[in-house]
């Protein structure tokens, strides 16, 4: 979409680490640009991060079928400042039907990309937090992106969810780049340590990038902001940092 990077942060497994990267990721986006959060997973857990009311006006069913506008129902992160201007479009209880909003709507494959027209012009990057699993929903967010962010935790079951994001991906009339990296690595561990080492030489989208298991990224949760509002000199935010980077340079 022109003038604005749509980024998909999506695994098809739960508990990989995604909803973590899409905050961390916007705030990174937030340094040089505007940037617009969509929590699409019905949990929510973007939306608790990012501190704003999971109360999307008028439900998700209206911002879809295009009688309400992005603009007409943003929220602003909470730890949002001068310096990082961050909106949300938060999740809630009517995400539960988008599935079914989206199977019985007409040009059901692309009611996202649709919708995020009305970003164009306002913000410079898009971030999809996208539901876990082969859904529609998913299926909407790789269509409507300019490149997709997989995080692979260094466990065999991580490596075919990246087979399985691949599959969806090369279905799109225009496939997006697909930039994964290791999440919830534990240099502790010698099977950690390996695939950090192994995994980018083995897999073409697997970057050189490793997000460490520490406990400062589950302190997310307690001072709903990223890792960079309340540590910034952390490890952590070295890593994104360098995803920012590569996934700017992408799509």
């Amino acid at each position: 979409m022109a003038g604005v990077k749509i980024v998909a942060v999506y695994s098809t497994k739960g508990g990989a680490g995604k909803t973590s990267a899409a905050v961390n990721l916007a705030w990174e986006a937030s340094r040089s640009g505007r940037v617009l959060v969509w929590d699409l997973d019905a949990q929510g857990a973007t939306t608790y991060l990012t501190g704003v009311k999971a109360k999307l006006k008028g439900g998700v069913a209206k911002l879809v079928k295009g009688s309400s506008t992005i603009s007409e129902v943003v929220r602003q992160a909470q730890f949002a400042d001068g310096g990082h201007r961050i909106d949300v479009l938060p999740a809630d209880d009517s995400y539960r039907e988008l599935e079914l909003m989206l199977d019985a709507a007409k040009g059901s494959r692309r009611r996202l990309e649709k919708a995020l027209k009305d970003a164009a012009g306002t913000y410079d990057t898009v971030i999809l937090d996208c539901p876990p699993g082969a859904s529609l929903v998913a299926e909407n967010a790789v269509r409507a992106a300019d490149v997709i962010v997989t995080p692979v935790p260094p466990a065999v079951l991580s490596l075919r969810s990246l087979e399985q994001v691949r599959d969806l991906v090369a279905d799109s009339a225009k496939p997006a780049p697909i930039l994964a990296f290791l999440s919830m690595v534990d240099r502790r561990k010698v099977s950690h340590r390996r695939a950090a080492e192994e995994l980018p030489a083995e897999h073409a989208e697997i970057v050189d990038v490793v997000v460490p298991a520490s406990v400062i990224v589950e302190r997310m949760g307690s001072e709903r902001a990223p890792v960079a509002a309340f540590a910034p000199r952390h490890q952590v935010c070295e890593a994104y940092a360098r995803l920012w980077e590569l996934v700017a340079a992408r799509g």
